[in-house]
């Protein structure tokens, strides 16, 4: 049994849609025809707060806000949807916002400075702080560096880890479970299988949690974006564990005992980085079934995702709901990219290869 939820501010705009994916689509995809495939629409929790972040940071600024907080300093790639996210939702709570950002560079090495999210995290009036890939190291230094500033300017700050990912953000997907799940039963079915992205590891922690104690059944299956599946399989507990923890139930849930299944096979270069098969994965996710994926997180997912099943790799799965956890601003950034996927995926089409 999990302890009650703390407070929480309401940000996004819940519940997301759930939507079946119809036999047209899934024949486009040549998945396979028993498998029913649903889309949780967690990218149309609102538009400049899209994504799962809204999720934690309902959470997180609540804490932020009872304790007093006047500013919030938060971090990630210079495309982080997290980031933008905390600053659109700053920027409405009237809070001051410093972003300290890795400069991850874009398809090809390129600049990705002002474009996507980092020209939006600008537009809502966020302080950004850019460091190359090896500054960034030094993080708890620029977070200390940071909150000096924002005080000796009389703010009181609050700071966010990488992707709002800790015991409080946990909740964020632990909520999103039982609303997903109210969905599902009012469609007469449970899923099967949930997937996701992970990157911080939040998102598949509250899952993960989250079925552990309402519905074992359940397999939540992540996809990483970033690192490996020792990573992740420790970061998630440690994130249950401080959830229980922030809540005064340390103990009351075993970390260990809860299932955690992740696949690190479909990172491609490396984090931020696209490749041409996740490329014709997202143009072809677009045209049949209308989703606008992200190379970075929602389009890695669904990539290893489709790969999978289309090769058998989950017997005695049917229903299936990938949680699509946003990211469409970061896709501007990989256009040329994108354009060069696209001629191939053309060029296949008239050759008679798709």
């Amino acid at each position: 049994m999990l302890p009650p939820e703390p407070p929480r501010l309401s940000l996004g705009h819940f519940p997301t849609p759930l939507r079946a994916l119809d036999a047209r689509a899934l024949s486009a995809l040549e998945l396979p025809s028993h498998l029913k495939l649903w889309i949780k629409h967690d990218d149309l929790s609102g538009f400049a707060l899209s994504g799962n972040k809204v999720r934690k940071l309902e959470f997180l600024l609540a804490d932020a806000k009872q304790r007093g907080a006047s500013a919030v300093v938060t971090c990630g790639g210079v495309q982080s949807n997290h980031c933008r996210a905390t600053a659109f939702a700053c920027a409405q709570l009237g809070l001051a916002c410093t972003l300290l950002l890795r400069d991850d560079p874009g398809p090809g090495g390129a600049v990705t400075h002002n474009q996507g999210n980092h020209f939006l995290d600008q537009f809502c009036g966020a302080e950004t702080r850019v460091f190359s890939p090896r500054d960034y190291r030094a993080l708890d230094e620029h977070f200390a560096e940071a909150i000096r500033d924002l005080e000796q300017r009389g703010h009181r700050a609050y700071a966010i880890p990488t992707g709002g990912s800790n015991g409080l953000g946990v909740w964020g997907y632990v909520r999103a479970f039982d609303e997903l799940m109210q969905q599902c039963e009012a469609q007469d079915f449970q899923p099967d299988m949930l997937v996701c992205a992970s990157g911080s590891g939040g998102t598949q922690a509250g899952l993960s949690l989250a079925a552990h104690v309402r519905a074992p059944t359940v397999k939540v299956h992540a996809y990483a974006v970033c690192d490996s599946v020792s990573y992740f399989d420790r970061k998630a507990r440690e994130d249950i564990g401080a959830c229980m923890a922030a809540c005064g139930h340390e103990g009351r849930i075993d970390p260990e005992a809860v299932a955690l299944s992740t696949d690190d096979d479909f990172i491609g270069p490396g984090y931020a980085q696209g490749y041409p098969e996740l490329y014709q994965t997202m143009l072809l996710a677009g045209r049949s079934c209308g989703l606008l994926l992200d190379p970075v997180y929602s389009g890695k997912a669904f990539h290893g995702m489709v790969t999978q099943l289309r090769a058998g790799a989950f017997p005695g799965v049917e229903h299936v709901v990938f949680m699509h956890t946003g990211g469409g601003f970061g896709t501007l950034v990989h256009g040329a990219a994108m354009l060069e996927a696209l001629g191939s995926h053309q060029n296949n089409a008239q050759n008679g290869s798709l």
